[in-house]
């Protein structure tokens, strides 16, 4: 059995739906398909995620756009170009009216409701395209299958109930059409993943099925060792492993999610990253351990948008419980922290720059300076991370002097260095408009004319 899961690209259109169809019929052990919301046409369009969220929004406060119509307009695009009755068009229209007329009075429960709308209507056109080609196909609801999810808005985790009881879609004969993004809280109301969490979902479901591969689907071949629109001659990457996929994806890899691989990582089962449109190609594949060369590295990868907290203190290392009083602070005030690299006298805090609006740095920096009586405390934005990575950088002298030579060659300065204890990656902080640079001075470095 195979779980098999498609990016919102690969269901933006009747032309790529019936594409979609087309794999599945081609190997009879794709049994498990898990669908995104349809995506973006082309760069000026808007995913039908995004238009339900304007749309919920609207109803919230009455400001922006309803934008109700537009998303049933993209369902009867499909619907009509794939032939299919205008039957389930309406059912999609009933279906998505009453989530956007449900109860608003909990502004975070009501947005999951109506978000999950985008996967979940396009799970039933998926597997109406598919019974329309004599196929048995069944549409199955995530709620209705037990796929379990923690009361966090937006934010979901998996609950362990979850795994036994999705377990029991093995047993089934149909091809199953399961959304992706969502599930059920222990109350009974819908919850979402992150944004992308469908890649969650096909984890989950390989997980608890125990497939034999999960295949994810998507617009591109494979997965590169950069970004290909940062540097164009990126190579693709046959092979990764789980560690180096989820450092790499937590730093910017946006093929998979970052938080995709943590399912199915004790049942050791590969994922294959393909191509909707070139099903043919190998595409990368992800598994517990590969053969590889002392002193490789697998990739490249960055992602902007982060800050620091830099405080010091003069005799700090002498402080004991220094460091739990100041998470203790963070964590009071809702935020968690990426990275904490450290001198004996000084400590930077990296967060998201999202999660850190102005009202929340100011009470930040007010109570360490008067909880902590730190020397000097500021906030640093506009920061990117970037992360070489891969299992031969084990135990391998010189990468490090070979990475910071490619950023002084490229006139970057490095704002902060962190390397993880297992040794197989390595993170440097620099100014966000460096970014691209920096990555493309990192690359040739690294892997020359290859």
């Amino acid at each position: 059995m195979k779980v098999c899961k498609f990016g919102g690209t690969s269901l933006a259109t009747a032309e790529s739906v019936a594409k979609v169809c087309d794999i599945v019929i081609s190997d009879p052990e794709r049994k498990i398909i898990v669908v995104s919301a349809p995506g973006k046409r082309n760069s000026e369009d808007t995913k039908v995620t995004d238009l339900l969220i304007q749309a919920a929004l609207w109803r919230l406060s009455y400001k922006g756009k309803d934008t109700f119509d537009a998303i049933v307009a993209r369902f009867a695009e499909i619907q009509k170009g794939l032939g299919l009755s205008d039957s389930i068009t309406q059912e999609i229209s009933q279906n998505i009216k009453a989530c956007l007329d449900s109860d608003t009075t909990y502004k975070e429960k009501y947005l999951d409701r109506v978000k999950a709308a985008g996967e979940d209507n396009c799970a039933r056109l998926v597997a109406e395209a598919l019974r329309q080609r004599g196929v048995n196909a069944i549409y199955m609801s995530p709620c209705t299958a037990g796929l379990i999810l923690t009361s966090e808005y937006g934010n979901a985790r998996i609950l362990p109930e979850s795994y036994e009881n999705l377990a029991e879609l093995k047993k089934r004969k149909e091809i199953i059409v399961f959304p992706g993004f969502f599930g059920r809280s222990p109350e009974g109301d819908v919850v979402t993943f992150p944004r992308g969490g469908s890649d969650i979902t096909g984890s989950i479901l390989a997980a608890s099925v125990e497939a034999e591969e999960y295949e994810n689907f998507t617009d591109v071949s494979s997965i590169y060792a950069a970004d290909p629109k940062i540097v164009p001659e990126a190579k693709p990457i046959k092979e990764l492993t789980y560690r180096e996929v989820r450092e790499l994806s937590y730093s910017g890899f946006s093929v998979f999610h970052e938080e995709a691989i943590i399912p199915i990582v004790h049942k050791k089962i590969p994922v294959r990253v393909r191509n909707t449109y070139q099903p043919d190609e190998p595409g990368t594949l992800i598994v517990p351990e590969r053969k590889y060369t002392r002193g490789e590295i697998a990739g490249i990868a960055a992602r902007a948008g982060f800050c620091t907290v830099y405080l010091s203190k003069y005799l700090m290392n002498r402080e004991i419980g220094f460091g739990r009083r100041l998470l203790q602070i963070f964590e009071e005030e809702g935020l968690g922290f990426e990275h904490m690299p450290s001198g004996i006298d000084n400590i930077s805090v990296v967060l998201k720059e999202e999660d850190l609006d102005t009202e929340t740095e100011a009470t930040i920096l007010r109570r360490i300076k008067e909880e902590l009586l730190v020397d000097d405390v500021y906030v640093e934005r506009g920061l990117a991370l970037i992360m070489i990575a891969g299992e031969g950088m084990r135990y391998t002298v010189g990468l490090a002097a070979k990475a910071t030579a490619a950023l002084a060659e490229a006139n970057v300065n490095i704002e902060m260095l962190d390397q993880g204890a297992s040794e197989i990656s390595m993170m440097f902080g620099v100014k966000a408009e460096d970014m691209a640079k920096a990555v493309r001075h990192l690359y040739r470095a690294f892997f020359g004319n290859q």
